[in-house]
């Protein structure tokens, strides 16, 4: 079985981000395994799934959040290597 893509979304406020992982979560297979506050307004979530799903998911929560607010980074890692779980248990 084909390993699972990390989709990474970064957005300037928190409504911005909630809304955009409602639409990730509604247009495609995906998991939310978490998010995280960076500071200065920034919050980031991040996702799993197969990589098309991911990438799907994740144009649909970049159109979303940028209705309410701004989207600062959208990254999908396929195939992340094992020590990226070293980082948090969002990417596991």
């Amino acid at each position: 079985m084909a390993k699972q893509a990390i989709g990474i979304l970064e957005t300037k406020g928190l409504i911005s981000l909630l809304e955009a992982s409602d639409a990730a979560l509604k247009a495609a297979d995906i998991k939310m395994t978490g998010w995280d506050k960076i500071g200065s307004g920034l919050v980031t979530g991040f996702f799993t799934g197969d990589v098309a799903a991911v990438k799907a998911g994740l144009d649909a929560a970049a159109s979303a959040a940028s209705k309410f607010g701004t989207v600062t980074a959208v990254q999908v890692i396929p195939r992340p290597h094992d020590d990226l779980a070293k980082f948090g248990t969002w990417f596991g």
